[in-house]
């Protein structure tokens, strides 16, 4: 290029109209995910939350960018993955998880949070109240009490003459050992015997299962990232010892447990998308109410029955949501 005409292009340049010399693409607001277990644990939630958002408006990489990171079920891997959100200034962080929530309300006071599980978020600090968070954080919450008998019950109708249970515990969660509580009560109130298999890290599932053989005649497994990231394994140590088990998640059984009951958790990942939304357009999380379940759902695995040499009653299966056959 001659240098007259390079001199007349800079000339030029200079006298735009600044809007258009300073004009750059808008910065996409961004939410960061934090999955406590594992992806494949919980891929059809995340898609719930992620169509939700897409209906909402914010679709990834054109009106909004999420980043995803993923615990395995590791409490220190929580704590970084908070610290990581923090340093990047997502504009919410999304989790799920009462150990995960708590991970990421120690990491900041400022971003907001939003969970679309815990278990009891007042009783762990997570809010102040259910209809007045407070703070930075909310979202919704599956408080087990009200369900672990309804649990025991349909248990109890497949192995009519169950005595001892063994309940099946991530002993670092605060949630799960909650859980664990009101599985005991129920109990109680059942006339069944229980005693804890107390896990803290993949290793000591195994060992779990040999100190419940001989004494266990089936195994409530609790809610808890670590279990979660490991429930096929937990399948077959249970399918090796012939016992039957019960869950909230119908994840473990689509893996091979015998029955699960809770609330619906994609619909749950779906409305936390809600929340999401409302902060991101303006809203506090100290001003959301946190929500609680409305849909519930049984689902009964009919391969895992016949292997353990057990009859699902015909009024259970006419009630299930979903039959795993």
């Amino acid at each position: 290029m001659r240098r007259r005409d390079f001199i007349t292009i800079l000339f030029s340049a200079a006298t735009w109209p600044f809007p258009v010399l300073s004009q750059q693409p808008a910065k996409l607001p961004m939410i960061g995910f934090m999955g406590a277990s594992t992806r494949s644990a919980i891929e059809r939630y995340l898609a719930a939350l992620v169509q939700r958002l897409s209906e909402l408006g914010w679709i990834d990489h054109r009106t909004v960018a999420i980043e995803y990171r993923w615990a395995v079920g590791q409490d220190q891997r929580m704590r970084d993955i908070a610290a990581e959100y923090v340093r990047m200034k997502v504009d919410v962080l999304v989790t799920h998880g009462t150990a995960a929530v708590m991970a990421a309300k120690q990491a900041t006071s400022v971003i907001p949070i939003v969970f679309a599980v815990a278990g009891d978020p007042v009783g762990t600090g997570l809010v102040a109240s259910l209809p007045r968070p407070g703070g930075n954080v909310t979202g919704l919450s599956v408080q087990q009490t009200d369900t672990a008998g309804k649990r025991l019950t349909l248990l109890r109708q497949i192995v009519p003459n169950l005595r001892r249970l063994a309940i099946l515990v991530g002993a670092g969660s605060a949630a799960a050992l909650s859980e664990m509580h009101e599985v005991q009560e129920a109990a109680q109130t059942l006339g069944l015997e229980t005693f804890a298999l107390e896990i803290r890290r993949t290793e000591d599932i195994a060992p779990a299962f040999e100190a419940a053989k001989g004494r266990a005649e089936a195994i409530f497994i609790a809610i808890d990232p670590l279990i979660t990231a490991n429930r096929i394994g937990i399948n077959i140590l249970a399918a090796g010892a012939k016992l039957p088990t019960i869950c909230t998640q119908r994840e473990f059984v689509d893996a091979g447990a015998l029955i699960s009951y809770g609330p619906n958790f994609p619909e749950l990942f779906r409305r936390a998308g809600d929340f999401v939304d409302k902060i991101l357009r303006g809203a506090k999380p100290a001003d959301l109410p946190v929500e609680q379940p409305t849909k519930f759902d049984l689902v009964v695995n009919l391969t895992t029955a016949k292997a353990l040499g057990l009859a699902i009653p015909q009024s259970l299966l006419a009630i299930a949501d979903e039959v795993i056959e």
